[in-house]
């Protein structure tokens, strides 16, 4: 029973990244600010990886998406890890299924949260998950032992 939070964790941001991406769409165009002058919200497609880097190949990026995260998933499901790690390795994989399943679906992913102050790219809540999902694993490598 222990076992069954990382996979609600992945799902819940798997939910979350699918609901915000059904209704990116529906942004004014021009973007909207949330918090002015801080971070506000503006529809763009993006159809490539990080950055629009290898844009074109929406089916292979999926396809190399899903063998990664297949992959990982034999790879880990035996493993005792720390739970924080555990974590980060759930807000990647949730964050790696949702940008895979709209490469699948649309051939690009939505992007929709954007800084106001400073110049970065669009992002959306998979990307943010992916990030703070390194982040954590980053952390536990370097500074954390497993057990």
């Amino acid at each position: 029973m222990k076992r069954i939070w990382p996979w609600a964790l992945a799902a819940a941001v798997f939910a979350a990244d699918r609901v915000t991406k059904m209704l990116a769409p529906g942004i004014p165009e021009g973007g909207q600010a949330l918090i002015p002058g801080v971070i506000g919200l503006r529809y763009a497609e993006n159809r490539g990886i990080a950055f629009s880097l290898l844009s074109g190949a929406p089916w292979a990026l999926g396809i190399l998406s899903l063998a990664l995260i297949v992959g990982a998933f034999l790879y880990l499901r035996k493993k005792e890890l720390h739970p924080a790690t555990l974590a980060g390795l759930m807000l990647m994989l949730g964050g790696a299924a949702g940008n895979m399943m709209d490469r699948f679906i649309h051939g690009y992913v939505p992007d929709m949260i954007e800084f106001l102050f400073v110049r970065f790219a669009v992002f959306n809540v998979a990307d943010a998950c992916l990030t703070v999902g390194c982040a954590v694993v980053m952390a536990r490598l370097l500074f954390g032992r497993e057990g």
